[in-house]
Formats: structure tokens, C-alpha cells, sequence
């Protein structure tokens, strides 16, 4: 409660500063124009059909969750920034494989802007294919017909431009925003289907079952809990100490618990969904070793099953550790403390130190990463036993939800402390 009362007070003294009141209501005006094109449909689908399909698919429910109700209407940003997403991780993957591009990111602005650029062109044949494996399985089920080669181009193309637009939306959040484009579009379109999802759980329950109201007891328990290990996760940091022998000055270093912030969730939950799909594309195919493969992905990887949570878990962990190594390098904090005349007392400076910060970010981010990975799946695990397929859903867009909102707290918090600094200075 104290830190809801806390983050009401940053929102409401941001809103009172200029600069942040500008950046606020431009998110909030490209929030809208996003939930405009969600409502834009590609022709040729019955919405109905496809409404219905949806609901009794957990895993493509799932997915019109992050997209934010796109899938569900079919619009011309079904595929959300999904390809996007899953071209970063190549790309970031691809620059432990190949010098050029560590040393590209290592060039400042510059090396960013061109990894920016190559990850929006690889993004084009991911959405390509993306769009091309969705209108098979829409048609595997009849919802879509057999479209002629230039309405199946132009249906791909709209989706294709779609993805794109997300994107160029993101950008400008960035740019001229608050927070981070990518998480604050995914965050608003699990907000526009909360609602949605909370309505459909109260029709179909029946709550004169004590069954029932055991299971909603249950997950409402488990959302507080969320809430309450995300919020305790995002404020604790380690604390190395600095001493600078020129001025005699003491500080400290922190090194957040949860350094990658939410990026690694949505990571996993990209990737974490990828084997199912397939299998629901190879199972309607005519080629027998092909359809048994399909069959057997499709059960292994169902969002209930143990197969899923584990490969989950894991992924959770691994981008955890893989997104701390890119946003977080010991070397390059190591040799800023010593142009600074910094050091930590009882290490030398230089390689000693980047080695003792190696030490200390492994040892953190490992608790971090599987205290994440345990949140993560633990929405499945209680699905498991308990039957209700809300639970994935909501206990991973809970997660989402309160780690963008604890990021936009704090971004809010210091551009208002700034300020406020500012003023006095002059």
C-alpha cells in the first residue's frame, strides 16, 4: 500500500512538471493511436469463428494477450512486435558468434544505430513468416479460406506494415516519450484486455461451486503475491563500495537485483511459444513424419504442460543472465573507476576489479534471474493443479504489468528530482 501511495505521488508530481507532462501526454496520445489500428481488421476472416477459436486455445489466448487484442481482431498488427523482438534476440545472439558486430556495439551512438537498422531489416522476413504460418493454421481451421496469391500478398503485406508501425511507435516513445517503447506497448495492451479477460472468467464461473470460489481464492493470492515479490525484486540492489584517494570521497556502486527489468520475460514468452505453433502448423500437413511431429510438439509444449514451464524456467534464467551481460560490463565500469581514480578498497584497480565485479554480478543476477523464473511459472504450476486456464495469463501479464510500472516510477522519480534540483540551482 505504501508503495502504491508512493508511485500515486511521483505520477501526480510528474504530471505537475513541464517536461514530463509533455512526454506523458504524447505516450498517452500514441497509446490511443496504437489502440486505433488494433481495432483495423485484414478482410477475408470471420471474427466470429476466429473469436471462438481463440478462447478455446490457451496458448494463442495467450499471445492475443501481449498483442493486445490484435490477434483476436485479426488486424493489421496482429503479429504485434513479436518479430521484432525475436530479431533483437538474433541479433544479439549473432554478436557473440561475429566480432564485427560486438565491436559495431561497442562504437557509441553510431554502432547502436546500425544494430537498430539491422535488427528492423531482419525483423521483415521473421513477420514474413510469422504472417504466412498464422494464415495456415487459420485456414488448417476455416476460419480463413483459400485466398488467391495477391490477396494472400496483400494480407501479408498489411501485417508485414503493421509489425512496422509498432515499431515506429516504439521509437517514438523512446524518443520523445517515457519509458521504454517495446515494454510500454506490450504493458497497454495487457491493460486494454484485462477487462476483457476478468469478464470472461465471471460469466463462465459458476460461483455457487465452493470449488470455485477455492480456485479465484487461489488466484487472487497468487496476483498479491506476484505483486508483492516483483515490487520487493525491483527495489533491492547490492551495494559495492567506492573510495576515490584524490578527494577522499566514499560511495558506492549498485548493482540492481533484477538488472534486465522485464525484457526478459517478454523474451522468453516470445520464444517460449514458438514449438507449440509449430506444431499446430506441421499437424495439419499431409506428410505423415512431418504431422507426428507437429502432434507431439503440440502436446508437449501446452502451456500447462511440464515440458513448457521447465523450457519456460530456463529461458527466463538464460535471457536473464544473456540481457545482464548487454546492458551491464563489468570492463568498461572497471576502467571508468580508474580514469576516475576510483577503486574498490581491497581490489586493485584494472583487471582485478572487472573480476570482482564479475564475481559480485553472477552471484546477484543468479538470485535475481531465478527468483524471475520462479514468478514466471509459478501462474502455470498453480494452472496445473487447479484447472483454470486464466491463471498463465494472468499471473504473467500481472508480472509484466507491475515491472513496467515499478521502471516508470522510478524514470518519473529521478526526471523529477532533477527538476526540482534545477530550480533551486537557479
Amino acid at each position: 500500500m505504501n508503495q502504491l501511495l508512493k508511485s500515486l505521488s511521483v505520477y501526480f508530481q510528474g504530471f505537475k512538471t513541464p517536461l514530463l507532462r509533455q512526454k506523458i501526454l504524447f505516450t498517452l496520445g500514441i497509446l490511443i493511436f496504437f489502440r486505433f489500428i488494433a481495432h483495423i481488421p485484414v478482410p477475408g476472416v470471420n471474427l466470429e469463428l476466429l473469436r471462438q477459436f481463440f478462447s478455446q486455445n490457451q496458448l494463442l489466448s495467450l499471445l492475443d494477450i501481449f498483442s493486445g487484442g490484435t490477434l483476436a481482431n485479426f488486424s493489421i498488427a496482429a503479429l504485434g512486435l513479436g518479430p521484432y523482438i525475436n530479431a533483437s534476440v538474433m541479433l544479439q545472439l549473432l554478436t557473440l558468434v561475429f566480432p564485427q558486430l560486438e565491436e559495431l556495439q561497442k562504437e557509441g551512438e553510431y554502432g547502436r544505430a546500425k544494430i537498430n537498422q539491422y535488427t528492423r531489416i531482419a525483423t521483415i522476413p521473421i513477420a514474413i513468416v510469422n504472417s504466412l504460418g498464422m494464415y495456415s493454421i487459420l485456414r488448417s481451421q476455416k476460419i480463413i479460406g483459400s485466398l488467391p496469391p495477391l490477396t494472400l500478398i496483400a494480407l501479408v503485406l498489411s501485417m508485414v506494415t503493421g509489425t512496422m508501425i509498432m515499431i515506429f511507435l516504439g521509437d517514438l516513445i523512446n524518443l520523445y516519450g517515457i519509458g521504454s517503447g517495446t515494454s510500454v506497448l506490450i504493458f497497454a495492451g495487457i491493460i486494454s484486455r484485462l477487462p476483457v479477460s476478468l469478464f470472461q472468467t465471471i460469466s463462465i464461473s459458476d460461483f455457487s461451486n465452493p470449488q470455485t470460489i477455492f480456485n479465484l481464492a487461489i488466484f487472487i493470492s497468487l496476483v498479491f503475491i506476484i505483486i508483492f515479490g516483483i515490487v520487493t525484486v525491483e527495489e533491492a540492489i547490492l551495494r559495492i563500495p567506492v573510495s576515490y584517494a584524490k578527494s577522499a570521497q566514499n560511495t558506492y556502486l549498485p548493482i540492481k537485483v533484477d538488472t534486465a527489468g522485464v525484457m526478459p520475460i517478454i523474451f522468453a514468452v516470445s520464444l517460449a511459444t514458438v514449438p507449440s505453433l509449430l506444431g499446430q502448423f506441421l499437424s495439419k500437413l499431409a506428410i505423415q513424419p512431418l504431422s507426428s511431429i507437429g502432434f507431439a510438439l503440440a502436446r508437449f509444449f501446452r502451456t500447462d504442460s511440464f515440458v513448457y514451464i521447465f523450457f519456460y524456467f530456463i529461458l527466463v534464467i538464460g535471457f536473464t543472465f544473456f540481457y545482464t551481460s548487454v546492458v551491464f560490463k563489468p570492463q568498461d565500469i572497471a576502467d571508468e573507476l580508474r580514469k576516475s581514480g576510483g577503486f574498490i578498497p581491497g581490489i586493485r584497480p584494472g583487471v582485478a576489479t572487472e573480476k570482482r565485479l564479475h564475481y559480485f554480478i553472477n552471484r546477484v543476477i543468479a538470485i535475481g534471474a531465478v527468483f524471475l523464473g520462479i514468478i514466471a511459472i509459478t501462474p502455470s504450476l498453480v494452472q496445473r493443479l487447479t484447472g483454470i486456464t486464466t491463471l498463465t495469463i494472468g499471473g504473467t501479464s500481472v508480472l509484466i504489468v507491475v515491472s513496467v510500472i515499478t521502471e516508470l516510477t522510478r524514470k518519473i522519480e529521478n526526471v523529477v528530482q532533477m527538476y526540482n534540483y534545477e530550480k533551486l540551482t537557479y
